[in-house]
């Protein structure tokens, strides 16, 4: 195991993890590298060219707003709504993009160059060969020769490769996983570990975390993820009117919170669903109109774990009324053992909607988040991975067919089904003694393969689907 649960669970803006988020990640790394170089001010011309999934749904997807933002040295962990509002508002106005402006001592320093969306370079019928969402940046002096070129791609989740780093990459990794007590790729190691050592699935993932920050950092690192995903949820219970895009597509968040909170004032158990599903869709609604979520472990699946977790804390055996400390603690507890399984996912297939289709996304996430309630339903270990692989068993195929390029529709809605199938998961699990037929590993190469023998225009293109048997207005 040599991914974090930091890595898999990361604050960032909407509405997509590898169209937003990893593109603002590329953008930022390159710019940072010129102004570490000081190069900045021998620029004198910018070139970025997008290719595959990138160009053709990075519109809808804010792609190349995310690109700018990247350029002037703003980063998706840090960058607040208002502030992207601001940017680009003053970007479209003057058509001036302040290179690295973020990064230097003050905004007079930083590089301002003319360029705006209008003069990326866009190539939808291009797949570069590493992978589909590929981008290249480049830099001119006033001669117009190349400064500094380089290629990046945006691999799911968040997570970037830059061309001619894979195996530096690869070697960090290596040493990552040497460094652990309990290192694994697989299902069968994972659970390999926890036969030896009595632990559970969070615990082994405890113990990893362990090697690299105090108990005291990995909680308060988790709480923190667990904040801004209530903050996200909470926010958008406040927004109403239609989600931006053209689609005219209507928040239902608060009207149905309203509603509940009328029908189910006390809690009670029997609407366990309509809340779950309510968590998901306002998480999902606040991604989709370029908020401030929790990639986990991409934007497009942003709301399934959330909702989980909140079956988890409120329905759980011994959470009818639990102290801010035991909520605490599953929390803690939930997101080591999903962020176990999303490991098995990035090291074994992949968690990239333009990789594998959205059984990559929503898919994974809910395979993660299953796992994580059966954990907190008291679970051993094999009950733990049954769940897991009962949760992505029925989401193998599942395609990425966003209308418009857009995570509205079907994602929004997509979101609180995986949830459900998340619990419902956890409960069949739970109803087992963990023995089963077919291995979680065995179910992750299966949707390795079935991505790799789906039609491209069934995985983020637009080309296909839904994307295109419905008239968008």
């Amino acid at each position: 195991m040599a991914i974090s649960v930091f890595d898999l669970f990361t604050v960032g803006i909407g509405p997509s993890s590898s169209h937003t988020v990893g593109p603002m990640r590329a953008a930022h790394q390159f710019t940072a590298r010129l102004a570490k170089e000081g190069r900045l001010e021998s620029v004198a011309g910018l070139r970025v060219d997008l290719y595959g999934s990138l160009a053709a749904t990075g519109r809808g997807h804010g792609t190349f707003t995310a690109v700018l933002l990247g350029l002037e040295g703003f980063e998706p962990e840090t960058i607040l709504p208002a502030e992207v509002d601001e940017a680009l508002a003053r970007i479209e106005d003057t058509g001036i993009l302040r290179l690295g402006a973020e990064l230097v001592a003050g905004a007079d320093q930083a590089r301002p160059i003319t360029y705006s969306v209008a003069d990326m370079v866009l190539h939808p019928l291009t797949v570069l060969p590493r992978h589909t969402n590929g981008m290249k940046f480049a830099v001119l002096d006033a001669a117009g020769q190349v400064l500094v070129e380089e290629t990046y791609f945006s691999v799911g989740g968040g997570f970037i490769i830059r061309e001619g780093a894979e195996d530096a990459v690869l070697d960090r990794l290596e040493s990552t996983l040497a460094e652990q007590p309990y290192p694994f790729r697989t299902a069968a190691e994972m659970l390999g570990h926890c036969k030896d050592t009595g632990l559970g699935i969070s615990g082994v993932m405890m113990a990893n975390e362990l090697t690299f920050r105090s108990e005291e950092q990995i909680r308060a690192g988790l709480l923190h993820i667990w904040d801004v995903m209530e903050e996200c949820k909470n926010s958008s219970l406040g927004r109403t009117g239609e989600l931006p895009g053209g689609l005219k597509v209507r928040r239902r968040a608060p009207d149905w919170h309203a509603r509940l909170s009328a029908q189910d004032p006390d809690r009670d158990p029997r609407y366990w669903q309509e809340w779950v599903n309510l968590v998901a869709l306002a998480v999902n609604e606040e991604n989709a109109s370029g908020g401030r979520v929790v990639t986990a472990p991409t934007n497009g699946a942003a709301g399934i774990i959330p909702a989980v977790m909140f079956y988890a804390t409120h329905y759980a055996p011994g959470m009818e009324n639990p102290s801010r400390e035991q909520k605490e603690d599953v929390v803690v507890r939930f997101l080591l053992a999903a962020a176990a399984v999303g490991v098995l996912y990035k090291e074994q297939a992949s968690i990239s909607g333009a990789e594998v289709g959205c059984q990559g996304e929503v898919g994974s996430a809910s395979s993660m988040a299953a796992a994580g309630l059966a954990e907190i339903l008291g679970g051993s270990p094999a009950q733990v991975e049954n769940a897991a692989e009962i949760a992505m068993e029925h989401n193998l195929g599942l395609t990425c067919d966003p209308i418009g390029g857009l995570v509205q529709i079907p994602c929004i809605e997509r979101n609180a089904i995986g949830a459900a199938k998340a619990v419902n998961a956890a409960k069949m699990a739970m109803m087992g003694d963990g023995t089963h037929r077919v291995s979680l590993d065995e179910v992750i190469v299966t949707m390795r393969e079935t991505g790799r023998d789906m039609s491209e225009k069934y995985k983020e293109t637009a080309m296909g689907g839904l994307a295109v048997n419905v008239v968008e207005c």
